[in-house]
């Protein structure tokens, strides 16, 4: 047993934005089944009431670039021209994916507190060009309980990261969703191979329990 202490925890909400969850977003638009990402919406909900009602940090992330795009690699705008939903240009819901814009936001159903911190990131990791470890550092967080979109993306390369960066991290893995299901659940294996290189992965449920109990099984 690891002691799991609600004061050195956060909880780590990915990209839970209007754009990769709204069927009018950037992610519908490059083809993606939002429904499949809106499932996410009621565990995600359940998980941050348990967190602020034990005073545990919540932070969320928005994956978005500035207006003029200059903090967008020319890679990533590509790809995003290819999908048919380029970076920057007008959507129903605004620019998409770019800070400020309505779709940039989180879905109404999920919206920071003002004790909460939110994180703008231009890339998948939210500790890249970001100063998350900063905040976490001051916090003196070592465990983060990570949930959100997508699993294969911005979800899974955040927790690797999060590895390297020396913290303890449980992915809810039905509080996250893949563009695909298979996709999911393999990105899900990945991180717990070789006895869980890159954390433990539990369900909704077990993550409250975990939380409540004070204490983490490995």
């Amino acid at each position: 047993m690891h002691f799991f202490d609600v004061q050195r925890a956060a909880l780590l909400v990915i990209d839970m934005q209007r754009d990769f969850l709204d069927p009018r977003g950037y992610a519908a638009m490059a083809g993606v089944d939002v429904g499949r990402l809106r499932q996410t919406i009621k565990p995600v909900q359940s998980l941050i009431e348990a967190a602020r009602a034990l005073k545990m940090m919540v932070v969320f992330t928005r994956e978005g670039h500035q207006a003029d795009l200059k903090d967008c690699p020319a890679v990533k705008l590509t790809r995003s021209k290819k999908a048919g939903a380029e970076i920057g240009s007008l959507g129903p819901l605004g620019r998409l994916l770019v800070r400020g814009e309505y779709g940039h936001d989180m879905v109404d159903e999920i919206q920071p507190s003002m004790e909460d911190i939110v994180i703008d990131k231009p890339g998948y990791s939210a500790f890249h060009q970001t100063d998350l470890d900063q905040h976490f550092r001051q916090r003196g967080i070592d465990t983060l309980v990570v949930c959100g979109v997508t699993t294969e993306v911005c979800v899974s390369t955040t927790v690797r990261a999060a590895t390297d960066l020396g913290y303890q991290c449980l992915t809810v893995g039905d509080a996250c969703a893949a563009t695909q299901s298979h996709l999911h659940q393999s990105a899900l294996e990945m991180l717990e191979v070789e006895g869980g290189i890159v954390g433990a992965v539990v369900n909704t449920h077990q993550a409250l329990e975990l939380i409540h109990a004070d204490q983490i099984t490995p």
